[in-house]
This record gives structure tokens, sequence and C-alpha cells, in this order.
């Protein structure tokens, strides 16, 4: 299946304003399981043929903003029976966001299919983990290789960025009063989920996406004892009173600042 994906890749990388092809996701870091999709990252700039892109695909393929904001879009295709995304992704934004990066700069944008928020870091880590397959010119990889050292300042920012759980606990903390159980739990899975990218960060390990985020986050060094245990006791059910919902509060407030005083 790899040679029939390089060959893919290969095809893309043909395609007006297509200027490389990178395999991403799992399967780039061998964390895959058989049935785990191929993910092709489409690197391009300025005008892209997407009239070519949907003669290769034999399919529907959504130009750029079709699928978010963030998400530029792409295809979801079956070849040989196994799924195959194309992911693509504007040049030139993922260099720019780089360059915020490297001065210590994110943002988090609002993108469907991603509950705590899009990370703009994404786009860096995207490419720093991913196996390049087609890059004619050279750019990808070069890019590539300024990746591979993780930026401090932006360590730096997503540790600071973890202040952001202490204050939904705090707001959490008055909805259980309310017997507020929706609010109570958006709150608490957006403190963990802040956590995270701050473990992660304090790791220099590059946070994706929050699929299967927190157990990685959970054997860090600089998560406290039980972190992972802890945060699914909290998330899986906070409770559906005010006093089931203050009590697990409370046992989120400890674990924020458990967490916070082993950052760096």
């Amino acid at each position: 299946m790899l040679e029939r994906i390089s060959r893919m890749a290969g095809e893309l990388a043909e395609v007006p304003g297509v200027v490389g092809v990178v395999l991403g996701g799992s399967r780039a870091r061998d964390e895959h399981h058989p049935g785990s999709d191929w993910d092709l990252g489409v690197y391009y700039r300025g005008r892209l043929d997407e009239a070519a892109l949907e003669r290769l695909a034999g399919a529907p393929v959504a130009g750029p903003g079709g699928w978010g904001p963030w998400v530029d879009g792409g295809a979801w295709l079956r070849v040989d029976g196994v799924a195959v995304d194309w992911i693509l992704r504007d040049l030139d934004r993922v260099e720019r966001v780089w360059e915020s990066c490297r001065a210590g700069r994110y943002e988090i944008g609002v993108q469907p299919g991603h509950p705590l928020g899009f990370y703009s870091s994404c786009y860096a880590g995207e490419l720093a983990l991913a196996r390049v397959l087609a890059d004619p010119g050279g750019r990808l990889a070069a890019l590539r290789g300024e990746m591979a050292l993780y930026p401090e300042a932006l360590r730096e920012a997503l540790v600071a960025g973890a202040w952001e759980a202490g204050f939904l606990v705090d707001g959490a903390a008055k909805s259980a009063a309310r017997g507020d159980v929706l609010h109570v739990s958006l709150c608490l899975a957006r403190a963990v989920g802040v956590l995270v990218q701050a473990l992660y960060a304090a790791e220099r390990r590059w946070c994706l996406n929050e699929k299967g985020a927190l157990a990685v986050a959970s054997a860090f060094p600089s998560a406290p004892e039980g972190f992972g245990e802890r945060a699914r006791a909290l998330l899986g059910a906070p409770g559906q009173d005010a006093a089931s919902l203050t009590e697990t509060v409370e046992a989120a407030r400890v674990l924020v600042e458990e967490t916070r005083a082993r950052l760096p």
C-alpha cells in the first residue's frame, strides 16, 4: 500500500499549485493499527487547480476553506478498500504560523472536529512529525528540518497558557452550585485539555489534536501522579446535582494546582 500511496503523492505533486505531499497521522509516526487511515498532507501555494485534483481523485474535493477556517479542505477516498484522506494545507499560511511559533505566539481557532479548538501550532507539528513523500523543490524538507527543534518561546507560551485551567475551574465552581451540568462539564473538559497542551509543551512534544492526547500526556515526567486516572474520573462522571458537581470541581482544582506546580 505504501508504494501505491507514494505514487499518488507523486501524481499530486504534479498538480498546478501543489508544492509537495507528506504522509501524516499515525502511519507517519509508526503508531498505526491495520485499519488506520492513510493521511496525505497536500501543501500548496497560491491558486490550486481544484479541477485537476478532482480528476486525480475521481471524487469530489473540498477546495480551500471547504472544511472550515483551519482544516483547509481535501477529500475522503477509498483506495483498494482502504481509507485515504487528502488534507490541504496553504504553505504560505503554514510558514506564517511557523514564524509566530518561533516568536512564542499561537492562536486557538474554532474548527469542526476539534472540540478543544484548533491550536495553530498544530501546523508546525504536523509537518515536523510527517514523512515527506513528494517535494520537487525541497521546501517541505527544509521547513521540516527547521521544525526539528521545538521553539523555546512556544514552549514557554503554551506552558504559561495553563493559567486558563484555574480560571475555568473557578467558573465551574459557580455553575456547580447551581447544578449546571453542561457548563461544569465544558469547563472541566477544557481545563484538562489546556493542561494536556501545557504538559506536551513542557516535554517539547507536538500535540496535534485531542485524540489520544490524555493517555500520552499522563506518562510524561512532568505530569502529577495519577494525572490520567484522575482526569478520566472528573470527565467520566462529573455529577448531576450541586453537591456532586461541587465535589468534582474541587477535585479538579487540586489536579490543576498540582499540575501547574510541576510545570517549568
